[in-house]
């Protein structure tokens, strides 16, 4: 049961992924798109042993800063468990909790504090997510863009190999066909 409604939840927010948004529409769409990718990543992203602290550890994916989601992403997250591990979604205020992070999301509104907050998770298997420009360029390894009103991510594949997490040939497939 909490695998369906899970599956219902996800397919909900990506089915957005292909459907451009109206103007009003744009940000709580646009966040639910990335909310989706956010849960998924979970499915296509292996994290080194000595990323969690226990066997039983959850997947903690991190907010930095004010988040941009609507509660919906924690009752999905709730919903999901990947290799027996569940989700857990963390708002968190200050770039060094980033460390206890497996996916660390950095909106727009933290621009400010993307080097900072790349430089405190260095050495760390943290995937890095953020939604400026030139996330990837400062090292980020997911930055997601708004293109023709749909949601595209890139992927910097040697920032992921360097942070110890191997990203499965879908995912980077799917950066790819979004770059196009």
């Amino acid at each position: 049961m909490r695998i369906k409604f899970a599956l219902v939840v996800l397919a909900g927010f990506l089915s957005q992924f292909l459907i451009r948004a109206s103007a009003g529409e744009a940000p709580a769409e646009e966040y639910r798109v990335k909310g989706a990718f956010l849960l998924n990543f979970a499915k296509f992203v292996e994290w080194p042993p000595q990323a969690f602290k226990g066997p039983d550890d959850p997947i903690g994916i991190c907010v930095l800063g004010e988040s941009p989601f609507n509660p919906a992403l924690e009752a999905a997250a709730r919903a999901i468990v990947v290799e027996k591990r569940s989700l857990v979604i963390r708002q968190i205020p200050d770039v060094q909790q980033g460390r206890q992070c497996q996916i660390l999301f950095v909106s727009v509104a933290e621009r400010k504090r993307v080097r900072g907050m790349l430089e405190a998770v260095s050495g760390s298997s943290v995937l890095t997510v953020g939604e400026s420009d030139g996330f990837i360029a400062a090292g980020g390894i997911v930055e997601f863009r708004v293109d023709d009103g749909k949601v595209k991510m890139e992927i910097n594949a040697p920032a992921a190999v360097r942070a110890g997490l191997h990203i499965s040939a879908k995912l980077l497939s799917l950066a790819q066909a979004g770059k196009k």
